[in-house]
């Protein structure tokens, strides 16, 4: 009987579990498909078929490996590159990527890549105000005051880069109380700086 080929789709990334479907021993067809180089490995048990660009093999995206290291369950990127968007003062920087999920915690190193894990609640759909808060939440891990924090939202909301209800809802939500608070105090300030203007 000849042997089944999988058709393998370039940038995606498989568990050996996925391989089940051509396969009744995965472990191995995995193995043969790494020594034909169709599959490269990214960590115990997670493959990529690389797709080709014009300088060699391209790495899959973040997102296409916490997919499949995830099983398909929801996660969410945020650190510095969404907190640093948001103009509040932070400058972070991070050798890892942060990424809120529903299924596993602790740091994981993927192809090569650092990839830092939470177990937390988060949106579905994640706004600019919710990134906020999470950085609110995280001020010591991006190296930002709430003194600097909470002017910068006050300024936010004056300028309307940022929805002042959207924001108390999120802080009421995923927030402490502190931060409640904090958001609370920033949206007064900003409410204040607008009817001056």
């Amino acid at each position: 009987m000849p042997h089944l080929q999988p058709a393998l789709r370039a940038g995606h990334v498989y568990r050996t579990a996925d391989l089940r479907a051509w396969s009744a021993n995965p472990t191995r067809l995995a193995k043969n498909l790494v020594r034909r180089g169709r599959l490269q490995p990214l960590a115990q048990g997670l493959f990529v078929h690389p797709r080709q660009g014009r300088f060699g093999a391209v790495p899959p995206t973040d997102d296409e490996v916490m997919r499949a290291f995830l099983h398909g369950t929801p996660f969410v990127f945020t650190g510095p590159g969404h907190w640093n968007a948001l103009g509040l003062g932070s400058t972070a920087t991070f050798a890892v990527t942060l990424v809120y999920n529903l299924k596993r915690s602790g740091e994981f190193t993927l192809g090569g890549r650092r990839y830092l894990l939470r177990r937390v609640r988060f949106p579905r759909r994640p706004t600019p105000e919710w990134y906020a808060v999470d950085l609110i939440e995280n001020a010591g891990m991006a190296g930002v005051t709430q003194e600097k924090l909470e002017e910068g939202l006050a300024k936010a909301v004056a300028d309307g880069r940022l929805d002042a209800s959207a924001l108390k809802e999120n802080a009421a939500e995923y927030g402490t109380k502190r931060t409640l608070a904090l958001v609370e105090r920033a949206v007064m300030g900003g409410a204040a700086n607008v009817v001056r203007s």
